[in-house]
């Protein structure tokens, strides 16, 4: 009978020496997950709290300031700042500066040193349904202990009301707030990954030595590279847009032409980003390992399942550098909350002028190699 076995001390040891030799993706395979680890484990907080909000004193006397100092001294909202009517407090959570609006009447006071019931309006953004899950519970649990404070102290009736209202998603709806930003997760895989093969198969080919010599500049090469997979990411969030309205029943309340301008900076981050993987990867296998690596922050740090607020502040300038996450506050501020461009310009530009960094250091790369070629 024929040893099993035969050979395998030999390629053992052949493949212990390719292993060894290849350190760029020994290093890679060891030190990525444990870098994930470090930034998922310290970075993301399930516990929901520190919720922007946005709050109307038209009272302003002591009763109202203790009432929004409780509220501040819990925990669970943090007090952007103050507005002087109803449509500077609506526009902040419409733009999604703002996840709450407190609105304290002009009578809150009077009522309560007349032993009478005083309501406060809390306008919640059902855009985010773990958020306003929170900020319902402890808003009203608040006005609860603080009527039975009333009754304990003054012997009076219930006194304070909170009145949460939900914006946006009364129904709260599951796919309402998941769709919209599991837009802009499937827009930059598909993006990426298309983007990230190109170049690599001109290398493996042979061919990009051939487009170094011709007369092709290397920012007109990548231009060149990306705009047909501009078109193929824009018809895909056409796709997208089709099955969210007409098969998961998810109402747009905004306009679909701004969504479609406003995707194109968003497309053209995440195209750059594939070409700078591309221009980096000597392989389509290291190109797809590198591929992966914006795939976790973007979910986890972009706000499309926890919120942003709730992240340590080491680590929340991490989400500034993210697309996804201004891609996500456009698409769930159109689809859901109706806003416009006024509310949303700011995430456009800042779209543009993270696809243009990037695909000029992508450029820059390719220069290089002209240069060594």
């Amino acid at each position: 009978m024929h040893n099993i076995f035969r050979g395998f001390g030999a390629v053992f040891y052949k493949e212990a020496l390719h292993v060894r030799r290849d350190a760029g993706t020994l290093f890679f395979s060891l030190t990525m997950p444990l870098l994930q680890m470090f930034l998922l484990g310290f970075g993301v907080d399930t516990n929901i709290r520190q919720i922007n909000t946005v709050v109307y004193n038209a009272d302003g006397r002591r009763e109202s300031r203790e009432l929004i100092d409780r509220l501040k001294n819990s925990d669970t909202f943090h007090i952007l700042g103050y507005v002087e009517n109803d449509h500077d407090l609506n526009d902040l959570i419409i733009a999604g500066r703002a996840h709450v609006g407190i609105k304290v009447p002009v009578d809150y006071s009077d009522r309560l040193l007349h032993n009478m019931s005083a309501q406060v309006l809390v306008l919640i953004d059902g855009s985010d349904s773990s958020v306003a899950g929170q900020a319902i519970n402890v808003s009203t649990a608040i006005g609860l202990d603080e009527s039975l404070r009333r009754v304990v102290q003054d012997r009076a009736e219930f006194a304070v009301e909170m009145r949460p209202k939900l914006l946006f998603n009364p129904d709260s709806r599951s796919p309402n707030f998941f769709l919209p930003g599991l837009t802009a997760i499937m827009l930059l895989n598909v993006t990426t990954f298309l983007t990230a093969f190109s170049i690599v198969r001109e290398k493996e080919r042979g061919t990009l030595e051939q487009l170094f010599v011709t007369p092709v500049r290397p920012f007109g090469l990548l231009l060149g590279k990306l705009l047909p997979y501009l078109g193929i990411g824009f018809f895909e969030l056409c796709l997208i847009l089709i099955f969210m309205r007409f098969l998961f029943r998810v109402p747009i309340h905004g306009s679909l032409l701004l969504l479609a301008i406003l995707a194109l900076p968003y497309l053209f981050a995440a195209l750059s980003l594939g070409i700078l993987i591309s221009s980096k990867a000597n392989s389509q296998a290291e190109a797809m390992q590198l591929a992966f690596l914006p795939i976790l922050p973007s979910v986890f740090f972009s706000g499309y399942i926890f919120p942003r607020e709730t992240m340590p502040a080491l680590f929340k300038p991490i989400s500034y550098l993210i697309p996804a996450t201004y891609f996500i506050n456009i698409t769930r501020g159109i689809i859901l909350r109706g806003a416009g461009i006024k509310h949303l310009w700011t995430d456009g530009l800042a779209l543009f002028a993270i696809g243009t960094i990037l695909l000029i250091i992508a450029a820059r790369r390719f220069q290089n190699k002209v240069i060594m070629a």
